[in-house]
C-alpha cells in the first residue's frame, strides 16, 4: 500500500497490458474502472442529489475512480490494510505535523474533527492539544481503522476522543458541533466531494474553520502520483460553491498545501485552561 502514490502506469505498460491479456480483457478493465467507486474499493450509490459537477470518463488516469468533480478526477482511497504506511516513521520529516498544527493555533477545550482519520496518526496528536476539556471526533468509513483507534486510545488512556463511522457523503458530525475540522491528504478521495463539504460546513459552529492539506499539484518536485495532489486554483474553486469563506493558503510545509476556510459567524472565544 505504501506504493499508492507512486508513478502511473505508462503508455509501455498498457501496450504490454494489451499483448499479455488481449483487447477484450483491457476493455472490461476500463468499464470495471469507470463505476462509481467510493472509500476503500466498494461501489458508491449516485445520490439523486449529486452536483451537477460531477461527471463520468471512460479513459482517465489509472489511479483515479473515472469519476471526476469540476473538471478534476477523485483518487482511489486506501484501505484499512495501509494503516502501517500511515504510521511511517518518515512521515514526520514528510509532513512536519508539529508545525501544521502549530500553524492552526488549536486552543485547550476545543471540539475537533480529524475526518478520513485512517489509523488515528493525526488524532492523536489533536487529542494532546485539545487536551482533557476538549473532544476530538475521528471519523472515517472504515470500521477497521476506527477499531485501531479504540485500541490505540484504550492502551493510552485517552479519553477525550470520540471515533465517528461516516459515510461516503456524510461525516456524521453532529450540526453545529465543532471549531475545527481537519482533513489531511484526504479531501482529493472522497467519492462524494460536494456532498461531504456541505456536511461538514454544516457540522462546523458560527466562525468554524475547515482546514484541508493536500500534496501542491503545482510542484512536479513533489513524488507523489497526480490524482493524489491538489492545486490551490481547484480547492478554492470545489469550495466557491459553498457557504464558507477561503482565509488563506499556508505554504509552510515541505511538499503539502494547509487551505483555511472558516464558517461565517462570530466564534466563541474559549477559556483560558486550568
Amino acid at each position: 500500500m505504501g506504493q499508492r502514490k507512486q508513478e502511473s502506469l505508462g503508455m509501455g505498460g498498457a501496450r504490454s497490458l494489451v499483448r499479455r491479456t488481449g483487447l477484450r480483457w483491457v476493455l472490461f478493465a476500463l468499464c470495471f474502472a469507470t463505476m462509481p467507486w467510493g472509500f476503500a474499493g466498494t461501489p458508491a450509490a449516485i445520490s439523486p442529489s449529486s452536483h451537477p459537477g460531477y461527471e463520468y470518463r471512460a479513459l482517465h488516469d489509472p489511479d483515479g475512480i473515472g469519476k471526476f468533480y469540476m473538471g478534476r478526477e477523485i483518487a482511489h482511497v486506501m484501505g484499512h490494510e495501509g494503516a502501517g504506511w500511515l504510521d511511517r516513521p518518515e512521515r514526520e520529516r514528510e509532513e512536519q505535523p508539529r508545525k501544521l498544527l502549530d500553524a492552526l493555533k488549536i486552543a485547550p477545550g476545543s471540539t475537533v474533527a480529524d475526518v478520513g482519520a485512517g489509523s488515528g496518526y493525526y488524532t492523536f496528536r489533536l487529542s494532546d492539544r485539545v487536551g482533557p476539556k476538549g473532544r476530538v471526533y475521528a471519523v472515517d468509513v472504515q470500521p477497521e481503522m476506527l477499531a485501531l483507534i479504540r485500541q490505540r486510545a484504550k492502551v493510552r488512556g485517552i479519553t477525550n476522543v470520540q471515533p465517528v463511522l461516516g459515510t461516503f457523503s456524510d461525516p456524521k458530525l453532529p450540526p453545529s458541533s465543532t471549531d475545527l475540522i481537519l482533513l489531511v491528504d484526504v479531501y482529493h478521495e472522497f467519492s462524494h466531494p460536494f456532498e461531504m463539504a456541505r456536511a461538514m460546513i454544516r457540522a462546523l459552529k458560527p466562525g468554524g474553520r475547515l482546514v484541508l492539506v493536500e500534496y501542491r499539484l503545482e510542484d512536479p518536485e513533489v513524488p507523489i502520483k497526480r490524482v493524489h495532489k491538489m492545486s490551490e486554483a481547484q480547492v478554492r474553486k470545489e469550495m466557491a460553491v459553498h457557504p464558507i469563506r477561503w482565509e488563506q493558503t499556508l505554504e509552510i510545509l515541505p511538499r503539502q498545501h494547509i487551505f483555511i476556510f472558516q464558517k461565517p459567524g462570530n466564534a466563541t472565544p474559549k477559556r483560558p485552561a486550568g
